[in-house]
């Protein structure tokens, strides 16, 4: 069994495949001695990932490109959105862009794609990331919205959900425009992948068909989200659940398009314009070569 160690930085239904692929033992199928660390956010990307801490990081292609531009040398592999998934939603007595001007805009951690997919809301709404200051308040910030500490916070599945339910006004919904974006990428080391790919293979392997199973069999999948995310109304469930379905590329391949988005909006002193240098397709092209995925489409009969 090999050692395998993935950093979890923010519960949410991207990380969804994962969860399935251990719940379902695939990884351990696949001989890997699997466990998930938790993390702060895209800030511990690189050094984690350099000391071993961790030999996968789940994680937007933002934090490689600052990683990289801070020294590290790691690469997306993977993906599990290709879209931003989430929606800004403002604080109660927050009538307008003039309300937000000026206060704390709640994101998770410096760094993290909550920050930038923030930016991103931001300049669609005439705002720069001046014009605010950032609060890092971690992964659940709903609370932290609707007690006020924030102006503005965006936020995924599940708690996208509950705040629509609850009627908290949602004032750019970036899910709602399908941007192309690395929002939810698989990072490892260039170092580790050159000397480990097939323990890297192994993982996607089970990752991906963990992909697969979970859209062909609703009534299993559903009780793994609930659990891992704590979700108790039904109503919500499904809403959660739809939305991985509807959105996770299945064999969790990475889009050059959606890495170009993030290179043009991350400020980072020496960033590299060349997109090689933040992401690799070369496990992606291995496995569809060996016939990996149409295998997963016949067996699941989805895809």
């Amino acid at each position: 069994m090999i050692t395998f160690k993935v950093g979890e930085a923010s519960p949410a239904n991207t990380f969804f495949a994962i969860w399935m692929a251990e719940a379902a033992g695939l990884y351990e199928q696949n001989g890997l001695d699997f466990e998930i660390v938790k993390m702060v956010g895209g800030s511990e990307t690189g050094p984690a990932l350099s000391t071993g801490k961790i030999q996968i990081m789940h994680i937007g292609m933002s934090s490689v490109v600052r990683a990289n531009s801070a020294g590290f040398n790691v690469t997306t592999i993977g993906s599990l959105s290709n879209v931003i998934r989430s929606t800004l939603f403002a604080a109660p007595g927050v009538n307008g862009i003039e309300d937000i001007k000026g206060h704390e805009v709640g994101i998770s951690s410096a760094g993290s794609e909550s920050e930038l997919s923030t930016v991103v809301a931001l300049q669609k709404l005439g705002l720069s990331r001046d014009d605010i200051t950032f609060m890092e308040i971690g992964v659940e910030r709903l609370t932290h919205l609707k007690n006020g500490t924030v102006k503005a916070t965006m936020l995924g599945e599940p708690l996208r959900s509950v705040a629509f339910a609850e009627g908290i006004t949602a004032i750019c919904d970036l899910l709602a425009e399908r941007m192309p974006w690395l929002y939810s990428g698989l990072v490892v080391d260039k170092a580790y992948l050159a000397e480990n790919r097939d323990a890297v293979l192994k993982f996607m392997r089970a990752t991906i068909e963990a992909n697969y199973l979970a859209v062909a069999d609703a009534e299993r999948a559903k009780p793994v989200m609930a659990d891992a995310l704590n979700i108790t109304d039904p109503k919500n469930l499904d809403i959660t659940y739809d939305n991985f379905k509807t959105y996770t590329p299945l064999n969790a391949e990475p889009t050059v398009e959606g890495g170009k988005n993030i290179m043009a909006t991350v400020d980072a002193a020496n960033k590299s314009d060349n997109i090689n240098d933040y992401m690799d397709e070369s496990i992606h092209e291995e496995l569809r070569d060996e016939g990996f995925f149409e295998t997963m489409k016949a067996k699941y009969k989805v895809g």
